[in-house]
């Protein structure tokens, strides 16, 4: 489909705004050219015609909190692990992540970033899904709240450290966690957000008034709301309540039902507003195989049951969860289908700022064609990025 220019017609289409009954979609050279409500009614010479025969299309899935799959993890500081990644995530719906790392030393972290930038710069939409950049989860968070990062390697904020990170990766680090009530936090969410870079607040132990210093300083989003954080009091409210107040932050979501409630899920998005939910997994190497012993940044794992937790503790550990599964969850909380394209699309890519020049994350003439066909069942039937399908089942 790259290059050429193909009509999807039949379509039950969710912008996720809009929704079109029977619509079409005009692509163009990997980009939407048109979006209608009627059938198209232009010259068909030279189109590729795609009937989706009623079923739902909506813009392609996000995830920009994921640590790896079938035995692929960031960490393993390989090219070939992120275009691996890249390969099996369309199979889920998702058409762009962002690899997260975990709190490692210097000398890895280096090596992490170098190897990302040569998996990016050997991207092609006929791969799979698009790499938006790279997110550092730590390693300058709070040791109280290190859940499954390894303490040992947990440090004070550097912006020389996190320069040579930068630079080495590409300029291509997205977001990185940080935990604003530790010493230098503040200088240090000031200095990386003036580079465009999103700072999350996450794995920490901040008060009220600490996390809202946080966001004044920079911070635009919550890593996994509630996990890794200081919980609610009714006498210190908590970095919970100050990121679910701060109307310019976006909150993440593992929405796997076992990191959060369903009742404090449905609860976040009815306070927050769906705008400002950004659902993720969270996801480790061992998403997609069999039960049994893994390691997360050099910390022993145990999956039993699809769970994923800490041998030593039994704390919970990332995450086995996948998009497709996240986005039928919500739904099934009496969600709309827009709402949770919303949530799992749209809002991912307007908190990355990745939805301009040209854009992902909505359809739209402008945007790129990256896309995702599902069942009435919600499951994922093909994913098509920039035009190209690159699964179908």
């Amino acid at each position: 489909m790259a290059g050429k220019s193909v009509l999807i017609r039949n379509a039950e289409i969710y912008t996720p705004y809009e929704h079109i009954r029977r619509g079409f979609i005009l692509v163009e050279e990997g980009v939407i050219k048109a979006i209608g409500k009627e059938s198209y009614s232009g010259s068909r010479n030279g189109l590729e015609e795609i009937d989706l025969d009623g079923r739902i299309i909506g813009p392609g899935l996000i995830d920009t909190h994921i640590h790896g799959l079938y035995g692929y993890d960031t960490m393993d500081a390989r090219q070939e692990s992120f275009i691996e990644m890249s390969r099996i995530l369309p199979r889920y719906g998702v058409t762009s992540f962002i690899p997260s790392t975990v709190t490692s030393p210097h000398e890895i972290l280096l090596n992490v970033s170098k190897a990302f930038k040569t998996a990016y710069d050997a991207w092609n939409p006929s791969m799979g899904a698009r790499l938006l950049g790279l997110h550092l989860e730590g390693p300058y968070i709070n040791v109280e709240k290190a859940g499954a990062q390894n303490k040992e390697f947990i440090r004070k904020p550097s912006i020389e450290e996190f320069m040579q990170y930068y630079e080495e990766s590409g300029r291509l680090i997205r977001e990185i966690t940080v935990a604003p009530e530790i010493e230098g936090a503040l200088e240090f969410i000031r200095h990386v957000s003036s580079l465009g870079v999103v700072v999350q607040i996450g794995h920490t132990n901040a008060t009220y008034e600490e996390a809202l210093n946080g966001v004044l300083a920079g911070a635009r989003k919550a890593t996994h709301l509630f996990n890794g954080m200081r919980g609610i009091h009714h006498r210190e409210p908590g970095v919970v309540v100050a990121l679910m107040s701060s109307k310019s932050v976006f909150l993440e979501l593992i929405t796997d039902f076992i990191h959060v409630r369903p009742e404090m899920i449905r609860f976040v998005i009815d306070y927050a507003g769906v705008d400002r939910i950004t659902m993720i997994t969270d996801a480790i190497s061992a998403t997609g195989l069999q039960d049994g012993e893994y390691e997360l940044g050099g910390l022993k794992i145990i999956v039993r049951n699809g769970v994923s937790r800490l041998a030593n503790t039994g704390g919970l550990a990332g995450s086995t969860l996948t998009m497709d599964r996240g986005f039928r969850n919500v739904v099934s909380l009496g969600y709309s289908v827009g709402e949770a394209f919303a949530m799992a699309s749209t809002n991912p890519a307007r908190a990355v700022h990745a939805d301009k020049d040209p854009g992902i994350g909505m359809l739209k003439p402008g945007f790129k064609a990256d896309m995702v066909v599902l069942n009435d069942r919600l499951e994922v039937v093909a994913t098509i990025i920039k035009g190209h399908i690159v699964y179908s089942r």
